[in-house]
């Protein structure tokens, strides 16, 4: 008799995260994953005590599958502006991966610690003082103006409310930066 493939930890969110791209984060329990896997329910139960803990490492996967695709977009140098690139990249993340963007971005986080929200957009915010000229706060400011058109727009190709093409949708993000980069060069913002 062959030996037993050992089944990882990792191997587990992998097939919790395809669950959760095909049906939504609602799929991922211990017998859909052992049988997405090809095994009993034992490694899981190993490596999980709960189907929460479980969860919340496919949802961090889920979260940093995006951001991998943001920072792909901003240093692939193509002939989009990086910061255009990363609002592009978000969108197509959820034109391409709704039952994923819907359980990362889409969710009540009244309960959750949000100071740290302009920490982790450091990077995005240090892009845009350099290319607009624009003060720490304001660049703040701006990026969450510009983020939530941008996730407006992404929210509703995701639950397919719309199916504007890439076209349309780029040009919006020029128009919706320009006119924010204008009232914010002239005082506006504040």
């Amino acid at each position: 008799m062959p030996p037993k493939t050992k089944v990882t930890r990792e191997d587990i969110v992998a097939a919790g995260l395809e669950l959760a791209r095909l049906a939504g984060p609602e799929a991922i329990n211990a017998r859909a994953v052992a049988a997405w896997l090809g095994c009993s329910t034992q490694p899981v139960f190993s490596n999980y005590a709960t189907m929460e803990a479980l969860q919340r490492d496919v949802l961090a996967a889920a979260k940093a599958l995006c951001q991998r695709q943001m920072g792909r977009a901003a240093q692939s140098g193509g002939s989009l502006p990086p910061y255009k690139a990363i609002g592009l990249a978000y969108i197509d993340f959820a034109r391409r991966e709704p039952n994923l963007f819907r359980w990362v971005y889409m969710h009540d986080r009244s309960g959750e610690d949000t100071a740290g929200d302009r920490g982790e957009n450091a990077a995005v915010i240090r892009l845009i003082m350099e290319k607009t000229g624009l003060d720490e706060d304001r660049a703040w400011l701006f990026h969450l103006e510009m983020w939530l058109f941008v996730h407006g727009v992404a929210a509703t190709l995701a639950t397919g409310y719309v199916d504007w093409d890439q076209t349309l949708v780029s040009d919006m993000l020029t128009d919706v930066f320009q006119g924010l980069l204008a009232r914010f060069k002239t005082g506006g913002g504040t």
